[in-house]
């Protein structure tokens, strides 16, 4: 079978085609760019929240003030920096799953902050430390070093126990 050529007619139709016109979009183009748009929105606000509630969850437990308002509390004298003193607030929080908030509160100390090293010095604690206070806020205990969370878990039961 032979080769057809392309007649000269043909050729000129194929350059005069305008080639700057934009094609329309597609409804379905349109449609997913909207809900590709409203999915980063709410993963967006929902990054937003939670970074809200980590704040304020910080903030909260950072509040030294709250220590003697009625509930047992556990403060931990820390050292961001200290591996230890991370791996303690490790295994005191899993501990303080077992309990409900208004058991017993858990706060840091943080020794990098003014708040932190003046409270750790008026009770004369280094950081991997932990003090526990009354509901009316008088020092009951302290435990130095690096603690498992069994032990912690029972240490916390007895402290609340005994502040019932």
């Amino acid at each position: 079978m032979k080769k057809q050529r392309k007649t000269p007619n043909q050729k000129l139709s194929r350059k005069n085609k305008p080639t700057d016109t934009v094609p329309e979009p597609k409804r379905r183009d349109v449609l997913k760019l909207a809900r590709n748009g409203v999915i980063a929105t709410a993963l967006a606000g929902g990054v937003g929240v939670f970074s809200v509630n980590a704040v304020r969850a910080t903030v909260a437990e950072h509040d030294l003030s709250r220590v003697g308002k009625g509930v047992p509390t556990v403060v931990q004298i820390h050292d961001p920096q200290c591996s230890m003193c991370t791996a303690l607030q490790r295994e005191t929080r899993k501990a303080l799953r077992d309990f409900e908030d208004d058991q017993i509160t858990y706060l840091v100390a943080n020794i990098t902050t003014i708040e932190g090293s003046s409270f750790a010095a008026r009770y004369g604690v280094p950081h991997v430390t932990l003090l526990m206070f009354s509901a009316d806020g008088q020092l009951v205990q302290t435990l130095n070093g690096p603690r498992q969370r069994g032990e912690l878990r029972d240490v916390f039961g007895r402290h609340i126990a005994s502040n019932s």
